[in-house]
C-alpha cells in the first residue's frame, strides 16, 4: 500500500505502555465481548468475551520505549486511518446525503478498557460504539501474519477498515437496530444477525478499498481477501481441531467474508452491502 507522503491521523489515542487498571480473563484468539451491565450487545470484534475489574488505564512507573518497528506500524495505522477518514468523509455526503464524524482509534499495549469492557493484545482488535473508538495492540500484527497466515500491510489495512466500518454503521444506525433485535431473539438467532452485521461490515472495508485512490499496490487486493479468507468462523474451527458448526458462527465463513469484501469492492457503494435483505449469504 503506497502511504508515504499521505497524512496522518489526528484522530488517535496513543495508550501505549499504559496499564489496564484492573483484571483481565482471557479466552482465544482475538476479539471482545461487551459487558453486560452496558446492555449494548453489539457483539462486533471475535467473540472470546473478556471480562474486566477496574476503571481508568493508569500510566506505568516505567517510560514505555516503543521500537523501531513498533513506531512504524504505529505510524501505518495513522495513515490507514486518514484513508478512512478520508474515503468516508466523501462517500457519506456523496452516496448517504449527510456528513461523516470519523472514531478515534486508541493504540494500547497489554491490556486496556472501555466502555464496552475489557480487552487485551490477545483479543484483537475491537469497536466500541459507547465511545465511538476503535481498539487496537499493534502486537495483534503480528499474530495476523504468524497465526492466522494473513501477511502484506493490506491485511493490516482491511484489519483497520473493518472495525471502522463498525463506526459506520453505528452512525447510520444499523448497529442499534441489530442491538435490539438481537435482544428479541434466541442464542442462535443471535448469532445468525451478528454474521451478517459483520459481513456488511466485510463488505463496507471493501468499499473503502475500492475507493483508496491510487494507494493500492500489486497483490494488495489478494492480501486483503486472504486475510478474509483465513478469519472466517469455519477455518478458524477447523484449524482449532473442532467440526465447524454454523450455529455458533458469529462472523461468517471463509467464502461469505470474502464474497461480501469483493462485493464491495466491486461496486464501491453503499447501498450493496444490505446483508440483511437477501436470502444468500
Amino acid at each position: 500500500m503506497r502511504l508515504r507522503g499521505t497524512r496522518s491521523s489526528g484522530n488517535i489515542v496513543d495508550r501505549r505502555g499504559r496499564g489496564g487498571g484492573g483484571r483481565v480473563a482471557l479466552g482465544g484468539l482475538g476479539g471482545f465481548g461487551l459487558l453486560a451491565v452496558l446492555a449494548i450487545g453489539y457483539f462486533t470484534g471475535i467473540d472470546v468475551t473478556p471480562l474486566i475489574v477496574g476503571s481508568e488505564p493508569t500510566q506505568s512507573s516505567r517510560p514505555y520505549e516503543p521500537t523501531e518497528a513498533e513506531q512504524q506500524a504505529a505510524e501505518f495505522v495513522s495513515r490507514v486511518l486518514a484513508t478512512t477518514e478520508d474515503v468516508w468523509g466523501t462517500e457519506f455526503p456523496r452516496q448517504l446525503e449527510t456528513d461523516y464524524v470519523p472514531p478515534q482509534l486508541v493504540l494500547f499495549t497489554d491490556v486496556t478498557q472501555s466502555p464496552c469492557g475489557g480487552a487485551s493484545g490477545a483479543t484483537g482488535p475491537f469497536y466500541c460504539p459507547a465511545d465511538s473508538r476503535a481498539y487496537l495492540d499493534l502486537s495483534f500484527f503480528s499474530t495476523l501474519e504468524n497465526r492466522l497466515g494473513a501477511g502484506g500491510d493490506f491485511a493490516a489495512a482491511y484489519v483497520i477498515a473493518h472495525e471502522v466500518a463498525h463506526h459506520v454503521q453505528n452512525q447510520i444506525g444499523i448497529l442499534g437496530q441489530v442491538d435490539q433485535a438481537r435482544r428479541q431473539s434466541s442464542q442462535t438467532q443471535a448469532n445468525a444477525l451478528t454474521v451478517r452485521l459483520e459481513l456488511q461490515a466485510d463488505c463496507l472495508s471493501g468499499v473503502w478499498a475500492s475507493n483508496v485512490e491510487g494507494l493500492m499496490e500489486r497483490g494488495d487486493l489478494q492480501e486483503a481477501i486472504n486475510a478474509a479468507r483465513q478469519i472466517g468462523d469455519d477455518k478458524l474451527q477447523r484449524d482449532a481441531g473442532r467440526v465447524p458448526q454454523p450455529h455458533t458462527f458469529t462472523h461468517g465463513t471463509s467464502e461469505q467474508r470474502v464474497r461480501w469484501f469483493q462485493r464491495g469492492f466491486d461496486s464501491g457503494n453503499i447501498g450493496d452491502c444490505d446483508t440483511f435483505n437477501t436470502n444468500r449469504l
